[in-house]
């Protein structure tokens, strides 16, 4: 199949979304639908309806001259079936309702000095919208950016997807508008707002887009075209139809709306869901076009966009160039770092969690990626993976937790309620350390008590029941006679938010100070940050129990990391590397919550062999002085 977009030389304008309802300069609106399913259509008006005329390409299109923005309308199918644009901007009255005509250029943006941030410079804080505040807008995160900067450290905040859903509380992976910004959030202005805010802040700005399916309730496409296929099968059931007929109209729908976001939002990552959920036989794969668009419009519009990716593959062909025979986006998610890191730390091996466990395994993430590299899988009962030694290591996005590990454990408890708090440390301390890029799910800075649940708002009965009802069955077998907490419940969604007041009082605020001053030692030292993996080794001792990190970088001092994944103080004896090594941070300082017993050195010498008492989940770092 020819590809729709540039692989190679970008366009040298940048791109414009034209399907759906356009505000052109004379004031008039232009609209454009796909539409090989349907006879008729016309756009229906709240006093009048308008024939659209088709085209060789089923596609029907039009112009009104007398439309005010924030008017609403919908397309009436074959004279008989008033339904919301596939390409809606804006549905203010939910998914079902009409769609809006909104004009992306009404907004002013004062971001025109903003230029993205590279690769190696992310720090990523996965957040969700709705329960990241009390109102669980939009609007309301901009006073927390002064603190996510600041405070903590990040770069970037990561929205979970805003797409709009059913009802006002879900956790987005069921939106059925990929256009609209939700909007009990606040809609598309508001979001503009905060990613204007962002970037005055310094802040960039990942958006979650899901090109692996829609939600069930409100979802219309059907109705309109083949965006669907039975061949291939996923968890929601049939995949979108990639690489069939009339599918370039479809792989059309969704890198438009990739170029989308970029342009008419200025967001600057797109990290995309579950690409193991996405079939595609084409010659030139979906992904691999959808990038090569991102990368193209990126560069008209001189602005750093990166793609990043969710796959549980282990594939390295995501990440590989394309010149090399690889897919091309920027990173991927690695979840064996996760797994490796929440075995030892819990003991917990059930579910995908029984192929872990080992020291070497939390060695093996660290120092090449993925920990499956093509050997056999227990849990998968197969070989899992492909090899990652050649990768770069800031390709490779990694957490301790993140919505997924949290929010799809019964009753979606944190680590916070797993581990001691010397554990939270350590684990922290690893990650940050670690020559990946780090994403943090909101509150795990501070140790947030509230769990992270399942909740959805189904408006339709039957689809809500049967919501309620799996996710009883999914988990019957993990809490006994404790209640599953219901999704389609408000008061699973409440007690899922935030309480921002705990990092104020101890231990939190011990906690955030350990990640603030990590991370500020990431940033100004060479050797922390993502990358350089050619300049890392680690080395164990008692049993593999007992870490030693060593990074180095040819334009800055070496660093050492001394972390013990035991959960009762030991005796180890370490070899430290050539040179005289200074502490400047140790979690078991007072300072950080800890016992302040001073166990380890201020200062450990070269090559000589240091007997070395350790607290539990101890944790420091040396810098080579």
């Amino acid at each position: 199949m020819e590809a729709q977009y540039p692989l190679q030389s970008p366009s040298p304008y940048p791109w414009k979304l034209t399907r759906g309802a356009t505000v052109q300069p004379d004031g008039s609106v232009s609209f454009s639908v796909w539409a090989p399913q349907v006879s008729t259509l016309s756009v229906l008006l709240p006093d009048r309806a308008v024939p659209l005329q088709r085209t060789d390409e089923s596609l029907y299109t039009g112009i009104v001259s007398d439309l005010a923005v924030g008017a609403p309308y919908s397309y009436l199918l074959d004279g008989s079936r008033a339904r919301p644009d596939p390409v809606s901007r804006y549905q203010p009255h939910g998914v079902h309702g009409p769609s809006a005509v909104v004009d992306p250029a009404a907004f002013p943006w004062t971001d025109h000095h903003w230029r993205g941030l590279p690769l190696q410079d992310l720090v990523l804080y996965e957040l969700h919208v709705g329960t990241f505040t009390a109102e669980g807008s939009f609007r309301a995160i901009i006073p927390y950016l002064d603190y996510l900067k600041e405070e903590l450290g990040v770069t970037a905040i990561e929205l979970m997807p805003i797409a709009a859903f059913p009802g006002a509380r879900n956790w987005g992976y069921d939106g059925v508008h990929p256009y609209a910004p939700q909007s009990s959030y606040g809609g598309p202005a508001e979001l503009q707002s905060l990613v204007d805010a962002c970037h005055e802040k310094g802040l960039a700005v990942a958006l979650d887009v899901v090109y692996n399916h829609l939600g069930p309730e409100g979802n219309y496409l059907r109705e309109y075209g083949p965006y669907f296929t039975s061949r291939y099968h996923t968890t929601w059931g049939d995949a979108l139809n990639f690489d069939g007929e009339q599918s370039h109209q479809v792989r059309r729908y969704v890198i438009d709306n990739a170029l989308y976001w970029i342009t008419e939002y200025h967001i600057d990552i797109l990290r995309l869901d579950a690409i193991h959920s996405i079939f595609d036989n084409s010659p030139t794969h979906l992904l691999q076009e959808l990038t090569a668009a991102v990368h193209a419009q990126s560069h008209a519009l001189g602005r750093t966009v990166l793609v990043i990716a969710e796959s549980d593959l282990n594939d390295n062909r995501v990440i590989t160039p394309s010149e090399q025979g690889g897919w091309g986006l920027d990173a991927q998610w690695s979840d064996d770092f996760h797994h490796a890191l929440h075995v030892l730390m819990t003991g917990e091996r059930t579910g995908y969690y029984q192929d872990f466990g080992r020291p070497s395994d939390l060695v093996t993430a660290l120092t090449e990626g993925f920990v499956y590299q093509g050997q056999y899988a227990p849990y998968r009962g197969r070989p899992h993976g492909t090899p990652s030694r050649q990768l770069p290591s800031e390709r490779f996005v990694v957490c301790s937790q993140n919505h997924d590990q949290i929010g799809n454990r019964a009753n979606g408890e944190r680590l916070s309620a797993l581990v001691p708090s010397s554990a939270l440390k350590l684990v922290a301390g690893l990650l940050l350390c670690a020559p990946t890029l780090p994403l943090l799910f909101m509150g795990e800075e501070y140790g947030e008590r509230a769990p992270f649940q399942y909740f959805t708002s189904h408006t339709d009965p039957a689809l809500a029941q049967a919501v309620s009802e799996g996710r009883r069955r999914e988990f019957s077998h993990a809490v006994g006679n404790q209640a599953v907490p219901d999704p389609q419940a408000e008061e699973t969604f409440l007690r899922s938010k935030l309480q921002h007041s705990l990092r104020e009082h101890a231990p939190h605020g011990a906690l955030l100070r350990f990640y603030h001053d990590v991370l500020a030692l990431r940033k100004h030292v060479p050797a922390l940050r993502a990358g350089g993996k050619e300049y890392m080794k680690v080395q164990t001792w008692a049993d593999s129990r007992v870490l030693l990190i060593h990074r180095a970088h040819p334009q800055g001092e070496a660093i050492v990391v001394l972390a013990s994944i035991a959960a009762t103080p030991l005796v180890a004896t370490v070899t430290f590397p050539t040179g005289q090594w200074q502490k400047v941070m140790d979690a078991d300082e007072a300072w950080y919550g800890g016992t302040g017993s001073g166990l380890l050195p201020a200062v450990l010498k070269e090559t000589v062999s240091h007997r070395l008492v350790l607290a539990p989940f101890q944790w420091a770092l040396y810098v080579a002085s």
